[in-house]
């Protein structure tokens, strides 16, 4: 199945809010349309035109453009353009280094401490994510697995990590959109939960990282397959 194809920026702008700084905005808006391949690699993003786009000054949407960079998610050429980066494997492989270590040890953390409320919460949120399996519901369940980690993260007391691991992960998510499409791929991540949950819920710290591990490690065993469907995308 191919990615979803790009769309024109005013199909997808959100109405910016008034009382929040322009460029954080445009930031977070454009790095969710590069993560979810709304604007796919290549794309080229001009400055006058996103300000047109936007309603704003070319300002704001310079410190966007430049903190994309800093993700690596956009290559920016001085006096030239701006484009949508490729999805760099190297970076991605650093970015699942940092997710499986630190989540590793957030799922230790919580087999120690676990409460019953806490387990019915992160099955409460697999059910979910269950409910929104099917390629109708892609961007949903995508929404659906990020609430539930972040759950974990928060529950161990380390919510920051959390947003920092999503901060360099730009490129490993491409990935994983690229790669969630394939058959059986929604079925195995809620399965994968119910098993980190069930060895959480029963003081199992092994088992519960052996199934972070497990479950997170499956789109980068694919990356033959992935860059031979998508070739362009990718780099590295």
């Amino acid at each position: 199945m191919p990615p979803p194809a790009s769309l024109p920026l005013k199909a997808v702008i959100a109405r910016r809010d008034r009382s929040r700084q322009a460029a954080p905005q445009v930031f977070e808006q454009l790095r969710e349309l590069i993560v979810s391949l709304q604007l796919t690699p290549g794309t080229v993003l001009s400055r006058a035109e996103l300000a047109e786009q936007f309603a704003l000054s070319q300002t704001p949407i310079r410190d966007a453009l430049l903190k994309l960079g800093e993700e690596g998610l956009v290559d920016i050429f001085p006096q030239h353009a701006t484009v949508v980066s490729r999805i760099d494997v190297g970076s991605a492989r650093q970015a699942h280094f940092l997710r499986r270590s630190i989540e590793s040890e957030v799922v230790r953390t919580l087999a120690g401490v676990a409460s019953i409320e806490l387990i019915a919460r992160l099955r409460t949120q697999i059910d979910v994510q269950a409910a929104l399996m099917g390629e109708q519901s892609l961007r949903e369940f995508i929404a659906a697995d990020q609430a539930f980690h972040r759950l974990m993260y928060e529950a161990a007391g380390v919510p920051d990590l959390f947003d920092l691991v999503r901060q360099r992960s730009g490129h490993v998510d491409r990935l994983r959109l690229l790669h969630l499409p394939s058959a059986g791929k929604e079925r195995a991540i809620v399965r994968d939960h119910r098993r980190i949950v069930d060895a959480v819920a029963a003081g199992d710290a092994e088992a519960a990282q052996s199934g972070l591990r497990d479950h997170l490690s499956d789109t980068l065993s694919k990356i033959d397959e992935i860059r031979t469907r998508f070739p362009e995308y990718l780099t590295g």
